[in-house]
């Protein structure tokens, strides 16, 4: 490393740099960190990650908007910055040094915030971080997270709180400046697709879950008898499980009938190395750097290759005509809360040991608040500091790397103002505020740069599907929950027919069902393949499917009865109506092959092989009966038994949710962005709900419900039985020089068929069909039918 060298340093009070540690044109780095009631920061500059000390540091300067800010010489890309901050609690004293307590007061100051110099910080808007607390690294020096805490605890004769950390703590990695991706075709960058919401099919899968698996090294072989997946190459070891093998699994994506993976949170999070016990994070929902992507998915580790490889993943996808939206976590961090309940004694590592009052609430004693996300701290969203690092983060991940989306977990924590109550006022805290200016300032954000933003629209302290501004879209809890309920035979048709046709009374006023997430499982529950095979979670396997703690004990589910047949014929129910639903259908990694977690409801921390895709399931009549990798005794259990395939190496629950996927991508008739009528005829696209007659209306508790899709030149016929019986259903009319062609029928007779024809080759039906009992059955009108009869 060159020296490093103070540049311009009478400028630095009065400077207008940006927040965060940039390379500048003219050579050098400046860094600009947000922490207004501290009262000295120190810019530290490290030749390692972890087991050395600093090599330079430099007193920043204060500027009256509480940004400090420095610029130095002799940086480069890679260079490694940590942060001290002094403040009101711990002010400066020339006699302290790195494990002193020199100038200590308090542990914390009379608003909450805990400056302590011995804890080295990194700087929050960081794009890249060394590495993570949870590393397995710290052991090889001896010492665990412990080192990370503040308090007065005795550890090996000190005080907890002056360990110094600068040997230990993660740092701020320097990054290359990226080109301009400010808007489409910049710079030579393929285009974003444009997409409108409801064109959309989304995937939501995980970067390990993907292409973690090894049989996703024999893709080309297993994919073989697949048409329409002939560019699918095999992923070579060294990318399993990266955002470089995610980019070359872009084509199988596209041919199933995607249009946008939604991936798991990618911030940086803590996650060992190893996976060790209480060290893991399969899913990530633990942000420590909201503008770095994290590490471990990475298969370039040098300094900035999570970055580049993040954005080469983004273009492929974009290559492809495909979307990449993320996960993103702003309800609360990785920094943890009070530890063991000490209001004293935190293990900040950024944010909280830079401005705690601006980002954290606090309970009137100043201990951190986690009520509405249970995991030890949530934001605080009246700071405007704190509504400022979202929109940067997210602007940052859509104009630097790429983003078309955003689904932000636990969104309601965004739309409360704890400000606005006393800080032991538990009813008032708790109110969402559909008016939120951060919310509405996300939404604007969406409308400027053509992206997408999607609210899990409910928390601890509240559900709030329907209620956040123009312009989001929302995850659907009530759909899942009515679908559901029906597709188990429930009759609860007032809140089905409600959900299928978009949720008119909750979206209405929200610019149309294109608003509505549609979505039947998720990440955090049952996969589809549970869903129809489990009566209660199964928590309590050993490793690679368990043991798991939590998850949801009313789960809507039903293990039908025990029957493999009735189960395999349940799935393509529930992929059937959720493609002919009004809004945006979403689907979860690996149902579209029937992928089991053998029942395992909350597996949040398993980042095992036995929850990644496994890509053998696509060339096996008994998908569920592969091993879950070669040379181990693990086993999926074979919930669904064997398909009565045209071939034992075909998959027939594949091809059917692929070629339905499909379908719905052709018909515009499937993707509207406003409701239609309640009569046949005219402009709009009405979805006409009848009893199996045709005429009369369907009533509460009815099991049997027909749908009419009417479109001006486009007509679906929907039939659904989910009675014990087979019921007769009347076809409507097809017209003059029309008739109706069988598309689907998810009974158990029409496997060897996938379940699914080609449009305008399936039988040509009229007069009553009889539909088998739990299935479904869709007719399709078709213009060219009477001359092929």
């Amino acid at each position: 490393m060159t020296s490093v060298t103070a540049l311009d340093e009478h400028t630095w009070a009065d400077a207008t740099w940006p927040l965060g540690t940039h390379l500048t044109d003219g050579g050098g780095v400046t860094i600009a960190v947000y922490a207004p009631a501290a009262t000295r920061l120190q810019v530290e500059v490290y030749p390692q990650a972890l087991g050395a000390d600093a090599v330079a540091s430099f007193t920043a300067a204060r500027d009256e908007d509480g940004v400090w800010r420095a610029h130095l010489g002799g940086l480069d890309a890679g260079a490694l910055i940590g942060l001290r901050a002094w403040g009101p609690n711990w002010p400066y004293d020339e006699a302290w040094v790195p494990g002193s307590e020199a100038g200590f007061l308090a542990d914390l100051d009379a608003d909450g915030n805990r400056f302590n110099p011995n804890k080295v910080l990194f700087d929050p808007y960081s794009r890249e971080v060394s590495h993570t607390l949870f590393t397995d690294r710290l052991a090889d020096l001896g010492i665990d997270g412990g080192v990370f805490g503040t308090g007065g605890d005795d550890v090996d004769g000190v005080p907890r709180r002056q360990i110094d950390t600068g040997r230990y703590a993660p740092k701020g990695v320097v990054v290359a400046k990226n080109r301009d991706q400010g808007g489409p075709g910049i710079d030579g960058r393929p285009n974003r697709p444009g997409l409108r919401a409801e064109q959309t099919i989304i995937y939501e899968a995980g970067v390990d879950q993907l292409t973690g698996h090894p049989s996703s090294a024999r893709l080309t072989d297993l994919l073989a008898g697949e048409p329409g997946f002939e560019d699918v190459p095999d992923i070579p070891a060294e990318y399993q499980g990266t955002y470089k093998g995610v980019g070359m699994l872009a084509p199988y994506l596209k041919a199933a009938g995607v249009t946008t993976l939604e991936l798991l949170p990618v911030h940086e999070t803590n996650a060992s190395e190893s996976g060790r016990a209480g060290a893991t994070n399969s899913w990530g929902y633990m942000t420590l750097a909201f503008f770095a992507p994290s590490r471990r998915y990475a298969s370039d580790q040098s300094w900035g290759g999570p970055t580049r490889e993040f954005r080469e993943m983004v273009d492929a996808f974009h290559a492809a005509g495909l979307e990449v939206y993320l996960d993103v976590v702003y309800n609360h961090t990785a920094e943890g809360g009070n530890w063991n309940g000490d209001v004293a004694t935190t293990g900040f590592t950024s944010l909280g040991g830079l401005a705690t009052a601006e980002y954290y609430q606090m309970t009137v004693d100043k201990i951190l608040v986690d009520g509405a996300t249970g995991t030890a701290n949530q934001l605080n969203y009246s700071s405007e500091t704190a509504r400022t690092l979202v929109l940067d983060s997210l602007r940052y991940w859509s104009d630097q790397m790429g983003v078309d989306g955003f689904r932000f977990d636990l969104a309601t924590v965004l739309g409360r103002l704890p400000e606005e109550a006393a800080p032991d006022d538990w009813g008032n805290l708790k109110r969402f505020f559909t008016d939120h200016p951060l919310l509405v300032a996300i939404a604007d954000l969406a409308r400027e740069r053509g992206i997408k933003v999607i609210a899990e629209a409910w928390d601890l302290w509240g559900y709030e599907v329907g209620n956040f501004p123009r312009g989001w879209g929302e995850w659907n809890g009530r759909y899942r929950d009515a679908v559901r309920r029906f597709t188990k035979g429930d009759g609860n048709t007032g809140s089905f027919i409600d959900v299928v046709n978009g949720d008119y009374h909750h979206f209405q006023d929200n610019d149309g069902p294109q608003r509505s997430v549609n979505f039947v499982v998720a990440h955090d529950g049952f996969n589809l393949a549970d869903l129809v095979s489990y009566q209660e979670k199964n928590n309590g396997e050993a490793w690679p499917f368990g043991p798991s703690d939590g998850g949801s004990d009313d789960n809507l589910s039903w293990d039908s009865g025990g029957g493999q047949v009735l189960r395999r014929q349940r799935l393509r129910n529930l992929w059937a109506v959720l493609m002919l639903s009004r809004g945006v259908p979403m689907v979860v990694v690996g149902d579209e092959m029937g992928r089991t977690q053998n029942g395992n409801n909350n597996p949040w921390a398993l980042g095992s092989v036995a929850m990644r895709n496994n890509y053998a399931m696509i060339a096996s009549s008994q998908p569920q009966n592969v091993p879950v990798v070669e040379g181990e005794d693990w086993a999926y259990h074979d919930n669904l038994g064997e398909f009565d395939s045209p071939s034992a190496s075909v998959n027939p629950l594949f091809r059917f949710t692929t070629a339905l996927m499909r379908m719905r991508q052709r018909h515009p008739t499937l993707q509207q962005a406003r409701w239609g009528g309640v009569e046949p005829g005219g402009d709009d696209v009405s979805y006409l709900f009848r009893r199996p007659d045709g005429e009369s209306s369907p009533q509460e508790g009815d099991r049997v419900v027909s749908l009419l899709i009417d479109a001006p030149d486009d007509h679906f016929a929907v039939m659904l039985n989910m009675d014990d019986e087979p019921v007769e259903f009347a076809l409507p009319e097809a017209g003059r020089g029309l008739a109706w062609r069988r598309l689907v029928d998810t009974a158990a007779w029409a496997e060897p068929e996938c379940n699914i024809w080609d449009e305008g080759t399936g039988e040509v039906l009229a007069g009553p069909q009889v539909v088998h009992a739990w299935s479904v059955m869709i007719a399709h009108r078709d213009p060219a039918g009477l001359a092929d009869a």
